[in-house]
């Protein structure tokens, strides 16, 4: 069995095991990384030999540290990433380079048909109809996207929202409320197999998902980390946030948001946000939390997304593609029926 996992930037982590008798065995560790001493690697390798093939993957790193030498030094990698690795051997875990990827980078469409796609795209990727895709959302209109589970009147004053021009749609994912005004963000969504992020737990799949944008984004000058659970920041301050939802059907969405530039007016008197919510941020107001990307770089919008295009072929190979008439015509039915309703954006009242 062979398992791989790209520790979010960091180093490339290649596992090669056998299993007999519910044991793991022949396992050999490789990779792009720097380990210290030279003879800790085969520490690593006899700690993994023998374990459980159920062990999961705090079990693991614990016998991997149990077995370390003293001050052996871990670059670019960690106990953790092996684990990883070998639970994405063990169930047999889909590379980004196992799969031909499309980029969708369509003309702009209306907020609650881009959430609708969302929906349309991902079942359709579980289903095996479409290849696995990176969509570039354009917006015919400013929006405010709150998450699936979130209070309506908690977090959006529609006054404010009506006054400033911003429409107020809910998605299928988790998470928090979005100012997405349409020439001030940087939306993409990722319909992904399951298999892609197969041996991950629900937290590292993020990360592993947003890596790609990471080293975009360090290509355009901005030193991006990944802040756990879901967002992307960098010395400067949060730049933006992802959130993911999984269909029964195998399919899996990512999407993020990144805040190209930023209208403080605006979301002040558009989202309802607490002092409690920011209480564990060390900071009272919002607008400080972000620091957008066209105050890092200057850089005009459209050059950025064209970069991000480039960067995520590269990694992939990924090909030009669009949505099509039929995949269009679905969403624009869901919006119909679901999505452009009362009952839906008031799920939760």
């Amino acid at each position: 069995m062979h398992g791989e996992y790209k520790v979010p930037g960091g180093k490339l982590v290649v596992v090669d095991l056998e299993v007999e008798a519910g044991r793991i065995g022949g396992f050999h560790l490789a990779g792009d990384f720097f380990l210290e001493p030279d003879t800790a690697l085969e520490d690593i390798n006899r700690a993994v030999t023998g374990l459980p093939d159920t062990a999961d993957v705090p079990a693991i790193a614990a016998a991997i540290r149990a077995r370390l030498p003293e001050g052996a030094q871990l670059l670019g990698f960690t106990p953790e990433a092996v684990g990883t690795a070998v639970r994405r051997a063990l169930v047999t875990a889909s590379s980004w380079t196992d799969f031909e990827w499309e980029v969708i980078d369509d003309p702009a469409v209306s907020p609650l048909v881009n959430i609708a796609l969302d929906e349309v795209l991902t079942e359709r990727v579980g289903d095996g109809l479409r290849r696995p895709t990176l969509r570039i959302w354009e917006w015919e209109r400013s929006a405010v996207v709150i998450g699936s589970f979130q209070s309506f009147r908690n977090e959006v004053d529609p006054d404010g929202a009506k006054r400033h021009g911003f429409e107020i749609v809910r998605r299928i994912s988790g998470g928090g409320a979005m100012l997405m005004g349409a020439e001030q963000i940087i939306t993409y969504s990722l319909y992904v197999p399951a298999s892609l992020v197969a041996g991950l737990t629900f937290a590292d799949s993020y990360a592993f998902l947003d890596d790609w944008v990471l080293q975009a984004l360090r290509s355009i000058g901005i030193e991006a980390t990944y802040q756990p659970l879901n967002d992307i920041a960098s010395p400067s301050g949060k730049i933006g946030g992802a959130a993911q939802k999984r269909l029964a059907n195998g399919g899996v969405l990512h999407h993020a948001t990144l805040s190209y530039d930023i209208d403080g007016q605006a979301l002040s008197e558009v989202l309802r946000i607490g002092r409690e919510k920011l209480s564990d941020k060390g900071t009272v107001s919002a607008v400080k939390r972000v620091d957008p990307i066209r105050s890092q770089t200057g850089m005009a919008r459209r050059d950025i997304i064209d970069r991000f295009i480039a960067s995520f072929q590269g990694f992939t190979g990924a090909t030009r593609g669009s949505v099509s008439a039929e995949e269009l015509a679905a969403a624009e039915e869901l919006v119909r029926t679901k999505f452009g309703t009362d009952a839906w954006l008031h799920r939760v009242p």
